[in-house]
């Protein structure tokens, strides 16, 4: 389970530091600026932990650096939170601590309030970490606040961790990390029909460029169609009996019967049911796809 007390706990205590910090001068003062507060993080995909760093910040700038998008895909992303700013990871790897801190954090956004995590580190060559941002910005009039790590079975939550369950097959680690369901979306696009010929049709969908692939297996999923859920399960991998040369998505949507060709369809991974199999006959795909369907309903 997700530590949620512990999660509650850092939260309400981050609100009511805010609080007491909007109602002091410094608060009034940089209030005037256009933009209130700037959020730092190393940018993989938003997880739970990454969600303790803005609790609470209502007109914030999610400054997203070296982004790479592992985890959950940017066009996602964007749709989620819309102030948020990719920086161009070329421009700045070069600058020094203070450079960075002066000319974009300050001068470039106007920060009164800064918010990262307590393994942050920025800088040509990492040079700098969260308590060298604090002492060189409250020096300025910048407060900051570094937030403790959260931890999920014992450890903290990492991009690292959630990538290694994904590749494990570990879908519902994943997930209590991630916060929400491993998630991607891309355009359907013709397949061989080969599981509508056993009444078993699928949305065949390749995989966003960076993404990472989970295990490759059977997946319960659901399937989101022009804002509606429907239930589903999803394969994932490169059909041993008719292969394909790269990782593919094709997905059997309970109760829906439609032409999805060409739309962009969302998945959501809830559960690992099995590993990919060979068949001998497509009477053989659809006994065990009849199977993977009632441990579904």
């Amino acid at each position: 389970m997700v530590p949620i007390y512990k999660y509650s706990a850092e939260t309400a205590r981050y609100e009511n530091e805010l609080t007491d910090y909007r109602e002091s001068k410094r608060w009034n003062i940089k209030c005037k600026e256009a933009i209130e507060e700037a959020i730092r993080t190393h940018f993989d995909g938003m997880h739970l932990a990454h969600k303790t760093v803005i609790t609470g910040a209502d007109n914030a700038i999610v400054y997203c650096v070296n982004n790479k998008f592992t985890l959950l895909q940017k066009s996602i992303f964007e749709r989620r939170y819309e102030n948020a700013v990719f920086a161009d990871f070329n421009t700045i790897k070069d600058m020094s601590a203070t450079q960075f801190v002066d000319d974009i954090l300050i001068d470039g956004y106007g920060a009164g309030i800064l918010l990262c995590g307590y393994n942050f580190r920025f800088g040509k060559g990492a040079m700098w970490s969260a308590l060298d941002l604090r002492e060189y910005l409250e020096s300025r009039g910048v407060w900051v606040r570094i937030l403790e790590h959260l931890d999920y079975k014992g450890e903290p939550i990492s991009s690292t961790r959630i990538r290694n369950a994904l590749l494990s097959g570990e879908i519902g680690d994943a997930n209590a990390m991630l916060g929400y369901n491993f998630t991607y979306e891309n355009t359907v696009v013709k397949g061989d029909e080969r599981g509508r010929k056993i009444g078993f049709p699928t949305a065949n969908q390749s995989f966003p460029d960076g993404l990472t692939v989970p295990k490759y297996g059977v997946y319960e999923s659901r399937a989101e169609i022009d804002g509606k859920l429907y239930k589903s399960f999803t394969n994932i991998g490169i059909r041993p009996s008719w292969r394909v040369e790269e990782p593919l998505s094709e997905t059997h949507i309970f109760g829906f019967d439609g032409d999805l060709y060409g739309k962009t369809v969302r998945i959501e991974l809830v559960r690992y049911i099995r590993e990919e199999m060979a068949f001998s006959s497509l009477d053989e795909l659809k006994e065990q796809l009849i199977n993977d369907k009632s441990s579904i309903v």
